[in-house]
Formats: structure tokens, C-alpha cells, sequence
């Protein structure tokens, strides 16, 4: 494996009045990481081994910086550390381990934590998914040295330096454009494992990959390990509603909480996404929250209902895998349709005023079956529906029928089972234009 160059030293300015320090002696690249603003310390070094390493400090006003050691205790139980002068500079030998140093100079205290990384060296045997599993998190078995890296505050408040190792595998995630759960790829980053550990269930068939640590990557000395294949057993969907809108200006709307439903009939369309561990799968109608007995069910993952009776219905998805230890139940759609009405108008004047009352239709909501028959005195039918949407001009065989009476028929039924059967006039009503002579007195 190809070494990286010896570093000999690295400056690099983290905070205002921040000093670094410079290495020597060091075979691979120091690795400078902020520390957390509230541990006090200016810089946090990762030394992939502290043997032979020598720390140098160079005073910025002439005075001779004062080397003091600290461990878990913190600063306050710091102690001198003799180190060799050379003008403003004054450097040490590290010891083996983890420490804390804090140095005297320039009027003020700077303090930092070296971390000897070969007293956490990675070691990567094997990953496996543990025998009993659950449907939320995949539970693996880990073997091998990955824990904690521990650094210490100046008040002596233990932190954690995150090792960044990298679970990666495959998974199912939305795709809103397609509506349809697609396979990408998860990332999950782990400041350390231990001898078990968790992550998000995968919604497909997949290999983990466990690599790092963000050291050895640092220093092109990552390691890597994957695990056999593991059969996904998790389910999820995602579902959606979509009614079918009617651009009635004669239909009453109505609709329920979900803003579904409404006058009757109501054709909605169901949809479900779902992930590939989801063998069984079903929508379900039923008249009652509880879905004890549900009236109707569909194995599809999509299809069309028309909503022809009064009340609620509920409508829900679930989706189970091929053993039925993991399922999934989605949100439950209401559906209101409700009661019907027939109102029906008695006069109406086409020809006479364009775009005013010139047709004659009913006013309506929620009717499931309709018939609308109209004539004339000498009883010939002049206009015939079976849409309540629908309305009549006036005409017959294209042409305006003389204004008079003319005699509807109705028969039609609602949604709430009531059955309408009416019967009445129609006054067709002639508005003549003024003339010319009448407008002038």
C-alpha cells in the first residue's frame, strides 16, 4: 500500500488568538479537527501514533511557551511537561496515549487534545444481521474494534470523537414523480459501533457494506467488510385519492372532511405505492372506522369505486410481507355522499334573452338514476334525458317551440334511497323586444 509523504509540520489558524501546533518525527499526516465550542480546546489532533513524535509551540511575543500535560481530569489538574527551548519555541516529546495539552504564552492559556490513534486502531472482521429481527430496524452482530474515540474537555466533560464510518446498502425510497417506490442508496454514518448495532430496515434485498474510518481514508488506509445478502422484510406503502370532478352548474356540491365524496356519484380513484417486501396486498371499503367486515376489497394496487350511496364510507390500504410478521395499514379516506335533492323551476324564456334563464334545467345532488321527459299539449315529446346535467334549450328538432305551457315527467332516485316522482308544468315564457316607437314614448 502506497504511504502518503512524512508531514513535518501544519499551521492552521482555527479562532482568534488560536495557535496550532507544529509535528515532526510524524510517518503519516496529522489530522486537525475543530473541537466543540463548548470543550474549550483550540484544535483536536489525530496522530495515526505518537511514537517519535515531537509538539512544538512558538511564542508570538518573545516570551517562552510553558508546556503542561492534562487527562479526563481537565485542565485544572494540569501538569508541567519539560520541554526543550529554542528562543520563542519550546517543543516536547509525546507520550504514548491520549492527552491533553495546554500551553503558557503570549499572555494567555491555549489548550489542545492529541489523540493517539493506534490505541484505536479499526479492525473490521465481520457484519451479520442478528437471527430474530423486527420491521422497523435490521439488528446486526458486529465483530471486530470500532468503539468510541474519547477526548476530554479543559473542565474534564467526556466527548466523543466521531470515528465516521460509513454504512451504506440499498433501499426503497418515493419517487413522487412516478409514484413509485424506486431502489437508492442509504449512507449512515456511525461515530462508532458496538458489538450490536441497528439501522433502518431496508425495504429491498440487499448487501451492507461497512467501511472507513474517516482516519484510515485520511491516511488511504481504509478498511472494508459486507454482508451476505439479507432478504428485505420490511413493508412500506404510500396511498393517495383522486375523485373525478363534474363541472355541473346545476349540481349542489357537498363533500366530507377528507374533501371527498360529495353529491353522488362519486367515482374517486385509490392508489397505492409499494415497496417489493409487500406480497400481500389489499384495499378495503367498509361502512364503520373499525373495518370489522369489510363490504369490499381489491387486490390491486389501483383502482376506480363510484360512490352511489348516502352517508360515510371508509376506505384504507394494507399491505403484509410473505410471512405476515411485518404490515403496514394506511391512513383511512373518508368518503361523504350526501342526501339528494331535486328542485325543479317552472318558467324559463329562451330565444328571448341570450345567456338569461334561457335553458330549463333542475337543480340536483346526489341522484343515482335519473329519466326526464318533456311534451307538448298534444302530448309529443320534446326534449328526453337520463343526465340531470343536462337541460332543454326550448327546441325541438332544432327549432324554437312556441311559447306556452309544456308538462315535465320525472322519474329519478337518490343516493339516500328516496324515490322521486314528479310531474308539472313549464311555462315557456316570450319577452318581445321592444320597438323602436315604444322606446321613443
Amino acid at each position: 500500500m502506497k504511504l502518503l509523504p512524512v508531514l513535518l509540520s501544519i499551521v492552521v489558524l482555527s479562532v482568534p488568538g488560536a495557535k496550532a501546533l507544529e509535528f515532526s518525527g510524524n510517518p503519516l499526516p496529522v489530522i486537525e479537527i475543530e473541537a466543540d465550542a463548548t470543550s474549550g480546546l483550540e484544535k483536536i489532533y489525530v496522530l495515526h501514533t505518537k511514537e517519535g513524535v515531537k509538539v512544538s509551540f512558538v511564542a508570538g511575543n518573545g516570551g517562552v511557551p510553558q508546556w503542561k500535560r492534562f487527562s479526563a481530569m481537565g485542565a485544572a489538574y494540569a501538569e508541567p511537561v519539560a520541554a526543550v527551548v529554542d528562543g520563542r519555541k519550546a517543543t516536547i516529546t509525546l507520550e504514548a496515549g491520549d492527552m491533553g495539552y495546554l500551553v503558557e504564552a503570549d499572555g494567555r492559556q491555549h489548550c489542545f487534545w492529541i489523540t493517539d490513534y493506534s490505541r484505536h486502531n479499526l479492525e473490521l472482521n465481520s457484519l451479520s444481521p442478528l437471527p430474530e429481527q423486527d420491521c422497523a430496524r435490521l439488528r446486526l452482530a458486529f465483530d471486530g474494534k470500532a468503539g468510541e474515540i474519547p477526548y476530554y474537555s479543559i473542565n474534564g466533560r467526556r466527548m466523543i470523537l466521531g470515528r465516521g464510518l460509513e454504512l451504506s446498502y440499498t433501499t426503497m425510497t418515493l419517487d413522487e414523480e412516478s409514484f413509485s417506490y424506486v431502489t437508492t442508496t442509504a449512507i449512515e454514518t456511525l461515530d462508532y459501533i458496538s458489538a450490536e448495532t441497528s439501522i433502518p430496515a431496508p425495504l429491498c434485498d440487499t448487501r451492507l457494506q461497512l467501511s472507513g474510518d474517516r482516519f484510515l481514508k485520511t491516511w488511504n488506509r481504509e478498511k472494508e467488510i459486507e454482508t451476505p445478502s439479507i432478504e428485505a422484510i420490511a413493508v412500506e406503502a404510500t396511498t393517495r385519492a383522486s375523485q373525478s370532478q363534474r363541472e355541473n352548474d346545476n349540481e349542489q356540491k357537498e363533500s366530507g372532511a377528507e374533501g371527498l365524496g360529495g353529491s353522488a356519484p362519486a367515482d374517486i380513484t385509490f392508489e397505492a405505492a409499494v415497496t417489493d417486501g409487500a406480497i400481500f396486498r389489499q384495499w378495503e371499503i367498509s361502512r364503520t372506522q373499525e373495518f370489522e367486515i369489510p363490504e369490499l376489497t381489491f387486490s390491486e394496487t389501483e383502482f376506480t369505486f363510484s360512490f352511489q350511496e348516502q352517508g360515510t364510507t371508509y376506505v384504507r390500504f394494507r399491505a403484509d410481507n410473505a410471512d405476515g410478521t411485518c404490515e403496514f395499514t394506511g391512513p383511512v379516506y373518508e368518503v361523504f355522499i350526501g342526501e339528494s335533492k331535486l328542485e325543479i323551476p317552472n318558467a324559463f324564456s329562451p330565444k328571448s334573452t341570450p345567456g338569461v334563464n334561457d335553458l330549463w334545467k333542475v337543480s340536483y345532488k346526489s341522484l343515482v338514476s335519473y329519466q326526464c321527459n318533456i311534451f307538448n299539449r298534444w302530448g309529443t315529446q320534446m326534449f328526453s334525458s337520463d343526465n340531470p346535467a343536462d337541460g332543454w334549450d326550448g327546441k325541438y328538432r332544432g327549432r324554437f317551440v312556441p311559447a306556452g305551457v309544456y308538462y315535465y315527467v320525472i322519474k329519478a332516485r337518490g343516493a339516500d334511497g328516496v324515490d322521486y316522482n314528479r310531474a308539472g308544468d313549464i311555462n315557456i315564457i316570450d319577452y318581445s323586444e321592444p320597438s323602436e316607437q315604444q322606446t321613443q314614448q
